[in-house]
């Protein structure tokens, strides 16, 4: 059964009423064609009418609806041979990051992805992809590992931001998120980093350095929440809709403030109601930004993700 957000109850009641009708039979030859016809092109209009004026807050909401697809999705379907790598070499493996070997489109690659999970237990296995410090100590690794064999990086982020529990800050949370930074930084190999749903905070930052930073349309991307916001701001986490506003969190500012540097188009109606569709076209955008990067030596790639990152902020952001 499809999941409805708060804001889409209008096209969920015509859709409700149309799988209504087609389970109905037909008794005396009635032919309810016609009138599912007119039910169906009502609920496209009211579905682009919707999406086509969604708030900063809406389009948060649809960044995390739990049927959007996840990390562990599109390294399924873009990912062939693909071999994953668990641990951080010091404490301990974290499942709310997943990364490893495997071929994109026939290159090899390293691949890295921050995992919420699709369900009650795969969720809390994941920790809703918050990860802990050994999670980013292992993304540094496989981003070492990279360099090292000389493979383009591939991330994939969704996460709220990294875990904040005190048995994470013990082991280092603030220490590991910058040495991932440092890593993505670093890398001599390129780095293509997509937010495929929430990318919050450093959590987001630490995986999302990259020479190209690519966004789903629907996606969001910010230093903290809407809900941390408000509560810091206002002390009421029901202004969360207003935060979202002033966060600029979505790719359509991100792009405009040049701080993200593809938006990928969604399907109507957002990437959950076609994932096949919203991964075929990540995989077109992805590849689209790695070919030109592929020439480039090591001192190159460095040298023009410096100068990226550091002309950030000084122009178009008043």
């Amino acid at each position: 059964m499809r999941h409805f957000l708060d804001f889409e109850k209008p096209i969920a009641e015509l859709e409700g009423k149309i799988e209504e009708l087609r389970r109905m039979s037909e008794p005396g030859g009635i032919n309810i064609a016609d009138e599912v016809g007119k039910l169906t092109e009502k609920a496209d209009k009211q579905l682009r009418a919707t999406y086509a004026k969604l708030t900063p807050w809406q389009k948060a909401q649809v960044a995390r609806h739990p049927d959007r697809p996840k990390a562990l999705d599109y390294i399924a379907a873009l990912i062939t041979d693909f071999t994953p790598l668990a641990g951080d070499r010091a404490f301990a493996d974290d499942a709310a990051v997943v990364g490893g070997l495997g071929r994109f489109r026939g290159r090899s690659v390293v691949v890295i992805g921050t995992e919420k999970g699709n369900d009650t237990e795969t969720r809390v296995a994941r920790n809703f992809g918050m990860a802990r410090p050994e999670g980013y100590r292992k993304a540094r690794r496989l981003m070492e590992l990279a360099g090292r064999f000389g493979l383009p990086i591939l991330s994939f982020v969704d996460t709220a931001g990294a875990f904040p529990g005190i048995d994470a800050e013990a082991r280092g949370q603030a220490e590991a998120i910058a040495r991932s930074i440092e890593a993505c930084l670093e890398a001599p190999v390129p780095l293509i980093a997509t937010i495929i749903g929430e990318g919050g905070s450093g959590g987001a930052i630490a995986l999302a350095a990259g020479d190209r930073v690519l966004m789903l349309e629907h996606a969001i991307y910010s230093v903290i929440s809407p809900e941390g916001c408000a509560s810091i701001l206002w002390r009421d986490a029901t202004q969360a809709p207003t935060a979202a506003e002033a966060l600029r969190l979505t790719a359509e500012d991100l792009l405009r403030l040049k701080l993200i540097d593809t938006l990928i188009p969604e399907p109507m109606g957002g990437a959950h109601r076609d994932s096949a569709a919203t991964i075929a076209s990540v995989a077109d955008a992805v590849s689209a930004a790695l070919i030109p990067l592929l020439g480039l030596d090591a001192a190159a790639l460095k040298r023009r993700r410096r100068d990226k990152y550091l002309d950030m902020g000084r122009e178009g952001l008043g």
